[in-house]
């Protein structure tokens, strides 16, 4: 069996429930992929990027602790962060399920057909 993705240095439920929903499914499947491309997938299917989430997984992945990343090393980081981000262009209904995730609503198709 796989080592979960939870089982990474700061990588928690939440995380590895994101990474599911996009394929990546083991611990050693995140570490081939690298952060990069799996933040980038991660970001295609709706999660709203966000900084320190991608830093804390690049950390993760080399075995250090969170808030390790400081300085040039961090500058750095920001830069690559912002290309990624820049690359991805979530379709606007996966942004829009996003959105109702984030606040906790969720319309479900029945929801949407005429009575």
């Amino acid at each position: 069996m796989s080592d979960p993705i939870s089982s990474i240095r700061n990588l928690g439920p939440a995380f590895e429930k994101a990474c599911a929903r996009v394929g990546i499914r083991s611990a050693q499947q995140l570490r081939d992929m690298g952060p990069d491309e799996a933040y980038a997938r991660v970001l295609r299917a709706g999660t709203r990027p966000h900084f320190i989430g991608y830093y804390v997984l690049v950390m993760g992945l080399q075995g250090r602790p969170w808030n390790d990343c400081k300085g040039d090393e961090k500058k750095a980081l920001r830069q690559r962060f912002d290309a990624i981000k820049a690359s991805v262009t979530a379709m606007p209904e996966t942004q829009m399920i996003s959105d109702l995730d984030a606040i906790g609503v969720r319309v479900s198709p029945d929801d949407l057909k005429p009575v």
